[in-house]
């Protein structure tokens, strides 16, 4: 077992400097040793004040090095299939932002290629199965507190959006967050996608629509909702409830206290993902480096991210066209074992 972990970490923007300065400060077992940015300076910086850690443009360098251990991978996703296949030659741990490719066409040859190595050394970056609140309602689910879970109501609800943000990257972008916790959750994969377009806000940029109404059915007919919400103006929440034989469960939302005071009352609302999700990717990151230095994974797998491209791919068609479009996989390969035991670890 290797004591800790020399990690690389290829892309040094606002997702990247986020997990160094989480490997570097929080996590354990772990350190940062090379840095990989197209942008010399910005790698530069990134690695001050960071003892022994180098600053590098190339990742084929980063990875011919002696002293990586494995690769953490937060680089925009059109490029994450050719730093994938050449970390997964050299057998070295992944942990790869989601998503692990942008198409399933893509994703499905990592997935061969992890095959092919016959052990799973990919783990991809879906940050809500860490977060508390899911992982409490997973229990709730697979010790069927409640009898069968039946539906899932989901709201996912940003301030703004960036300048670019077209209408399919609210759902490659956004839903496809709800794509992986409801197969988490459910314990099966998705086998239908629908969107609805209805009243836009005003506040969305020309060519966006806004909001969307997502509309998914899993193999054993659980159906789920999403409101995709990315200008809602009044901060980021993500909230689920979840829709039992005996009773519901209602997850997400204010946060902080509850107050009253000067003839006011109420709570807060996250302003950012960071905030909401800042705990869950600490436990992503120290569940990934656990589990690396084991030589396993500790959390979503190359499969989770093949399955993920393919229903964004039916979300992205369902949006254009308005009509139930199947969501298409391979056979599971055995590598992965059986969905319900997967998803629910």
């Amino acid at each position: 077992m290797i004591e800790t972990l020399r990690v690389a970490v290829i892309g040094a923007g606002r997702m990247g400097i986020d997990h160094i300065e989480r490997l570097s400060r929080r996590i354990s077992g772990a350190r940062v040793s090379v840095v990989v940015d197209v942008d010399q300076a910005r790698a530069e910086a990134a690695v001050a004040g960071l003892p022994d850690a180098v600053a590098l443009t190339d990742a084929d360098e980063a990875l011919a090095r002696g002293d990586v251990d494995a690769v953490l991978i937060a680089t925009p996703g059109f490029l994450h299939e050719d730093t994938v296949l050449k970390a997964l030659e050299k057998d070295l741990p992944i942990l790869c932002e989601k998503p692990l490719t942008p198409d399933a066409e893509s994703a499905l040859r990592v997935v061969r290629a992890e095959e092919k190595l016959g052990r799973q050394r990919i783990q991809v970056g879906f940050m809500r199965r860490f977060d508390a609140e899911y992982a409490q309602l997973g229990g709730v689910i697979r010790e069927e507190k409640l009898g069968e879970l039946l539906m899932l109501h989901c709201a996912h609800r940003n301030p703004d959006t960036p300048a670019g943000f077209t209408n399919e990257m609210l759902i490659n972008d956004s839903v496809v967050h709800e794509f992986d916790v409801i197969r988490f959750l459910a314990g099966e994969e998705i086998t239908s996608v629908q969107v609805r377009l209805g009243k836009p806000t005003r506040n969305a940029p020309e060519g966006q629509h806004d909001p969307q109404h997502v509309l998914i059915e899993t193999a054993s007919g659980v159906l789920a909702d999403v409101e995709i919400y990315v200008n809602a103006q009044f901060g980021y929440e993500v909230a689920t409830q979840a829709v039992f034989e005996q009773g519901t469960v209602t997850i997400g939302g204010d946060s902080g206290p509850y107050m009253r005071t000067a003839g006011t009352w109420g709570g807060r609302v996250t302003p950012g993902f960071e905030e909401r999700f800042g705990a869950a990717y600490d436990v992503e990151v120290q569940a990934w480096a656990d589990a690396a230095r084991r030589g396993t994974i500790g959390g979503p797998s190359a499969w989770d991210g093949y399955a993920t491209a393919a229903c964004c791919e039916a979300g992205v068609q369902a949006q254009k066209t308005g009509e139930k479009v199947t969501v298409n996989l391979v056979e599971r390969p055995a590598l992965y074992g059986q969905a319900r035991e997967a998803e629910l670890v």
